[in-house]
């Protein structure tokens, strides 16, 4: 009995001595996923986001031609300018910057402005090309100190692009009564201007399918103002409608477009107004 009361106190003591030294150990500490460090080079955060790059994008539900009891087309244009849209803009990441690397990489195909039904598709080049110019540039050689000219390619500046146009649909649904919107496409505009710097005309570049393309946007993520660790991405931001836009255009009879009879501030109650009939329509669906 006292052998067996010994043998325990010596191994007692004998764990009790080792526990510090484990604790010391390097091998033994436990890493969490947040103290996991990229030894290869520096992270420029506390943890590697892999959350918005993993995400996975959920299919829409199906609609049956028979349940669409109404719908409506709306094209909307969304200024990057705007505070709650701000962004789009943001230089690390723009908007735009997504759009033409998806087109030039081919994840994405983008489509002729002849028309906004994503008809004509466009090749990764011809989206290269896109509101590039030549421009012939005078240099002096440092050793014969002789004028030279060159001709540069000038790309377009993503931060000139300060506007987007977005095709919609709205429709009421039967089986689930409810009134549901779709995204179609996403136009980026650029202002073209004359040889003396004036503004002649803002024209769309090209047409994104937004169908196709929410696996791509749902791989970016949107800057948020008010927490840096949001997981938000461009998939979110639209399927949650969290940007600020005002209507340009509805389906009509003429195609025409509100501008095209309209100006100023008539133009925008005339938005306005289309806007608040959509969200009566359903309401006025229901007795209360």
């Amino acid at each position: 009995m006292k052998i067996a009361l010994r043998f325990f106190s010596f191994a007692l003591l004998m764990f009790c001595l080792a526990g510090p030294a484990l604790a010391q150990t390097p091998d033994n500490i436990i890493m969490t996923e947040s103290g996991e460090m990229n030894t290869d080079k520096p992270l420029d955060d506390i943890v590697e986001k892999r959350l918005t790059l993993e995400k996975r994008v959920l299919p829409y539900d199906h609609i049956r031609e028979a349940d669409i009891f109404w719908e409506k087309r709306i094209w909307r244009v969304i200024d990057v300018r705007e505070k709650m849209n701000l962004a789009f803009a943001y230089p690390e990441r723009p908007f735009f910057t997504i759009l033409m690397e998806a087109a030039e990489a081919g994840e994405i195909t983008v489509y002729s402005t002849e028309d906004d039904k994503f008809s004509v598709p466009l090749t990764p080049d011809e989206v290269a090309s896109m509101g590039a110019s030549v421009d012939t540039v005078a240099t002096v050689d440092p050793e014969t100190y002789e004028e030279v000219y060159q001709i540069v390619r000038n790309e377009v500046n993503p931060l000139d692009v300060k506007r987007f146009r977005v095709k919609e649909v709205w429709f009421f649904d039967e089986e689930s009564s409810s009134l549901q919107v779709r995204i179609l496409g996403i136009a980026p505009l650029l202002e073209e201007f004359d040889d003396n710097g004036n503004f002649k005309y803002e024209a769309p570049m090209f047409w994104v399918y937004y169908p196709e393309a929410r696996e791509v946007l749902a791989r970016e993520r949107v800057f948020n103002i008010a927490n840096d660790s949001s997981p938000m991405s461009y998939e979110d931001l639209f399927e949650a409608r969290f940007f600020s836009s005002y209507i340009y255009k509805e389906s009509n009879v003429f195609d025409r477009r509100l501008e095209d009879y309209l100006s100023g501030v008539d133009l925008l109650m005339q938005s306005e107004q289309i806007r608040q009939e959509i969200f009566n329509f359903e309401h006025d669906l229901w007795t209360y």
